[in-house]
């Protein structure tokens, strides 16, 4: 860290002959080249990497804060300069109350802004620290599964939504950056990946605190150490419990239970795409006007409380685990009832996936996939079941999948377990996911009694985005609080 003026400094008449990048790198030590790039970037004046070479960015961090503090712009450090460096970005990391923090739920070390922010408690995949107004959440995230991929990950983090726009996004072998604005609150992700072992933090901030937030932020990119640790072993959250009791044995995404795969499937090749956060979470669309929405019973069946979005505690849940779907009764004003086609989608029909999934991360941002009808039957020709392309990730569990018209074609469910078959075959199998049928969902309605509204098969397709809006008001977030 920068603390005193380095031991050789070029004079301001060799800078005029010298280019000072060079004169920097080849006159000052390694350490304090980082020390100034830290300064400069709690100042407000850097945001680049602290890698401990100066360049065209760090000389224009040094110009812009000798402009702004009242010295020449040209460049050239002197005692002065970086006395007023340290004073100015001492005041800036003590208002944050910066503290490298080893996180032991994920094994990361990372920098927290402690006079922000309080631990708020482990979630299922990490720990979140959030401040009293809820102006600012970090977070840390471990995924260590394997259908985690970075790319999938990164797929699905990355992907704008109604609410949700991607500022810049940067995929490496090693690791992803993202950052945008959901909601209208700008955040910041970083992930890191070593064999089977993901591991990131994200960073959400609303405009008011951006002017105290962004230095910070700067700073705990470049001082995040993924792998600094091991996570702790000993507080196992509900995913752990349910392969520990070897009820999802093979599952890559598992929850409180398995789909309900019918006719003699392979447990160890769907995946229920149960979300990280609380105990699991899932995603519910409107079906009546009577307050009722569907999902799977796999997200609903072992709660002792389901949470609707920011709606309440559902007043009543129906579950039928040989079919995995479930009824949601909440007693709020909610958006119209999505209608529901009659028979089946056609083969190759193009079909949007609508839902939640890593609510961890992506808060209550509805993400929204394309892809196609692949097969009019699930694994080993189950008739309940559809094939789809359309990506779906933990948490998409129970949310629509409509068509172009906005109409319900199929409930999504289960993705294949791609290293389980990659074991079986020698293939990576690409895109294969599972929604249940629209026939199967209807007479599951019929049979509990819901009025649910029959799709006009005459509506006329639309684009995605107006597809989209046509029926994101009838979705939601369902959360599961507590195990039965």
């Amino acid at each position: 860290m920068l603390c005193a003026s380095p031991a050789v400094l070029p004079t301001a008449a060799q800078a005029v002959t010298t280019d000072l990048a060079t004169a920097y790198n080849d006159n000052t030590d390694a350490g304090f080249r980082v020390g100034l790039q830290t300064r400069l970037a709690w100042t407000g004046d850097y945001s680049g990497k602290f890698d401990g070479r100066i360049g065209a960015q760090t000389l224009r961090a040094i110009r812009d804060f000798q402009a702004r503090f009242g010295f020449k712009a040209d460049g050239v450090m002197d005692e002065a300069f970086l006395k007023a460096v340290i004073a100015r970005s001492d005041i800036a990391r003590d208002a944050v109350g910066y503290k490298l923090t080893n996180d032991q739920t994920t094994g990361a070390r990372l920098g927290l802004p402690l006079s922000l922010v309080a631990s708020a408690g482990d979630t299922e995949v990490g720990h979140m620290w959030r401040s009293a107004d809820g102006k600012v959440e970090v977070e840390t995230v471990r995924f260590a599964e394997d259908s985690y991929s970075l790319a999938g990950v990164y797929e699905v983090l990355s992907t704008p939504g109604p609410s949700k726009t991607i500022i810049s996004q940067q995929l490496t072998e090693t690791g992803f950056d993202i950052r945008g604005v959901d909601a209208g609150r700008e955040f910041v992700i970083r992930f890191a990946g070593k064999d089977k072992d993901l591991r990131g933090f994200s960073v959400a901030w609303n405009d008011d605190v951006a002017g105290l937030v962004a230095p910070y932020v700067s700073v705990a990119l470049n001082s995040f150490d993924p792998f600094a640790g091991r996570p702790r072993e000993t507080d196992i959250g509900p995913v752990a419990k349910l392969f520990e009791s070897g009820r999802a044995e093979g599952v890559a995404f598992g929850d409180h239970g398995t789909a309900a795969l019918g006719n003699g499937a392979d447990a160890t090749s769907l995946t229920p795409p149960a979300a990280p956060g609380f105990d699991s979470s899932g995603t519910g669309f409107v079906v009546s006007k009577g307050g009722w929405l569907l999902t799977n019973a796999h997200v609903a069946k072992s709660c002792k409380t389901v949470l609707v979005g920011d709606l309440g505690a559902a007043s009543e849940v129906v579950v039928d685990e040989d079919h995995d779907l479930a009824l949601i009764k909440i007693d709020a004003a909610l958006g119209r009832p999505l209608s529901i086609v009659a028979g089946k989608p056609r083969l190759g029909e193009d079909v949007l996936a609508l839902g939640f999934p890593l609510r961890s991360i992506l808060a209550d941002s509805l993400n929204v996939t394309r892809g196609n009808v692949s097969s009019l039957m699930g694994l080993r020709n189950d008739a309940n079941y559809l094939q789809i392309s359309a990506a779906v990730q933990p948490g998409n569990s129970g949310g629509p999948l409509v068509d172009l018209a906005g109409r319900v074609v199929g409930v999504v469910t289960a993705k294949l377990n791609a290293v389980a078959v990659a074991d079986l075959t020698g293939d990576i199998p690409q895109s294969i996911n599972f929604a249940i049928r629209p026939d199967a969902a209807a007479k599951f309605l019929t049979d509990h009694g819901i009025d649910f509204q029959k799709a006009d098969a005459s509506a006329p397709l639309s684009s995605v985005p107006d597809a989209t809006a046509s029926v994101q008001e009838s979705i939601y977030p369902i959360l599961c609080l507590g195990q039965n």
